[in-house]
């Protein structure tokens, strides 16, 4: 369900870190090494990034398959950033909200993805919903569980929580809600990246450039690659990675 990506690092190419490894994000698409739930990604995919001297991300999002889009190549090629989140999309079901569906999901600075499903969404959320101010349901970026598990967070966020402690209050709040859901989530602002490993894969790159990519699985064979274990909270800026359970 979904395959995604986040970097933090020197300014580089998108493609550079989206289209030219080996087993890169474009490639998940259609055929990921790693993905433990459904096999291809055409549902939508999604790119945001950071311009020097802009806290606000800019996104690029479509409903069909990233391979059939000849404009993101292009987009690829010439735009560059230091701080980006992107990913590939297997709907958990159909709908009618395809663009707005795929992540990543904004607001403000903010950046977020959601790799897995809810389980019985959207009945078993009902009464965790019921406590969400209706401004927070108002806001719902798409009629789907991501865009949901979004809300939660995106709330956490708006009451102060810092990154981490808002992506394990959601994926307790959730998991409670609608056991047996795969809640991998992926958040940055450009500065920091948190991310939850809970029923998917989860891996990290530490470079020697200072990079820091998090990654639903490694795109080359870089022996360096760490795998987060499941039931993980993984948060990262560009000198640490720190790791600790939920």
């Amino acid at each position: 369900m979904c395959r995604h990506l986040a970097y933090l690092g020197p300014e580089s190419p998108l493609g550079e870190l989206l289209v030219e490894p080996s087993h890169s994000l474009l490639r998940q698409s259609w055929a990921p090494r790693r993905q433990q739930h459904g096999t291809v990604n055409a549902d939508g995919f999604g790119v945001g990034w950071y311009a020097p001297g802009d806290p606000v991300p800019a996104r690029y999002r479509r409903a069909g398959p990233v391979w059939a889009d000849l404009s993101f190549t292009d987009l690829a090629r010439v735009v560059r950033t230091g701080a980006l989140l992107a990913a590939v999309r297997d709907a958990t079901a159909p709908g009618a909200d395809p663009e707005a569906a795929a992540a990543p999901f904004a607001a403000g600075r903010w950046l977020f993805s959601h790799n897995g499903a809810l389980t019985g969404w959207p009945d078993s959320v009902a009464p965790l919903a019921s406590r969400l101010p209706a401004s927070t349901l108002l806001r719902l970026a798409a009629r789907t569980d991501s865009a949901f598990a979004w809300a939660v967070v995106e709330h956490r966020l708006r009451e102060g929580e810092a990154p981490g402690p808002a992506l394990a209050g959601a994926v307790a709040g959730l998991a409670g809600a609608a056991p047996g859901s795969r809640l991998n989530f992926l958040l940055t602002d450009g500065v920091c990246i948190a991310a939850t490993a809970w029923g998917d894969t989860l891996w990290y790159l530490r470079g020697p450039d200072g990079r820091t990519v998090v990654a639903s699985e490694p795109y080359d064979d870089d022996p360096r690659w760490a795998e987060v274990p499941d039931h993980t909270l993984l948060t990262a800026d560009r000198t640490d990675v720190s790791l600790s359970p939920l």
